[in-house]
């Protein structure tokens, strides 16, 4: 049988087992002693006073929050699911005991109405094209509202955005007519240059007639050198003449 002193032996080692803490380096731990907040123990070896004190571990590294699709309605009554990340740290451990029952959850929910609220305020068009924006508009939102609870909220990432068959082919049909409006446009553009060059050159021919015949002879002489047997008929110019009948004398 184990006598008095035996039982006070086991007694004193079951206390000071319960009394020993060790907190690694990136863990933080909030004493509350008789129900009272004492202060942040740790990192390393970490005595409490047993029944009397009692210790929350705190995780201080960086959290990755995975949040789950939501159903938004855009600016533009557009139906869309979009998930997001959320990465996020403790940085005051005795505010995310103290003042939330469960920071996760809570920064979680947060996050989830957030994204609802904030893409709302956004049409289609942005969302797909002004990621970044909008990523930096919930980070900061986010971080206002998680601030009270020593959270502190790094960056927010919108992962996908799912649309719906009859939408993906409305898009791919705007497109394709801006890719058609694009293509009118640089052949337009295309036309006004080549007929302000043909101004031009027409301007530098008529100052010189003898420069129009023999563009107009390096014209012919490139057509009949093509090695192809045509038949080319084309006006006679009557400056070509006009010499000739000059001599002829008048009647």
């Amino acid at each position: 049988m184990i006598g008095f002193g035996g039982v006070v032996v086991i007694v004193v080692v079951l206390l000071l087992f319960l009394s020993i803490k060790v907190l690694p380096e990136y863990q933080r731990g909030v004493v509350l002693t008789l129900g009272r907040y004492t202060g942040i123990k740790g990192p390393g070896l970490v005595i409490l006073v047993p029944i009397v004190q009692r210790m929350t571990r705190v995780d201080l590294r960086v959290t990755v929050m995975d949040v789950p699709p939501q159903d938004v309605i855009s600016r533009d009554n557009v139906s869309v699911r979009v998930n997001a990340v959320v990465y996020f740290r403790v940085v005051e451990p005795d505010k995310s005991v103290l003042q939330v029952e469960n920071f996760l959850q809570a920064t979680s929910q947060l996050s989830q109405t957030r994204l609802r609220s904030v893409l709302g305020q956004h049409e289609l068009d942005e969302i797909l094209s002004q990621r970044d924006s909008i990523n930096h508009s919930l980070q900061q939102i986010l971080d206002e509202a998680t601030d009270p609870w020593g959270i502190k909220v790094t960056n927010v990432e919108i992962k996908d955005v799912d649309l719906n068959e009859t939408m993906v082919r409305a898009i791919a049909r705007q497109a394709e007519a801006e890719r058609e409006r694009r293509a009118k446009v640089i052949h337009a553009e295309g036309e006004l240059q080549a007929a302000e060059k043909l101004r031009d050159a027409a301007a530098m021919l008529s100052q010189q007639p003898q420069a129009l015949q023999l563009r107009y002879l390096q014209t012919l002489a490139d057509m009949s050198s093509s090695g192809k047997a045509s038949t080319i008929v084309f006006p006679l110019p009557l400056d070509l003449i006009k010499p000739l009948l000059d001599a002829l004398p008048k009647a």
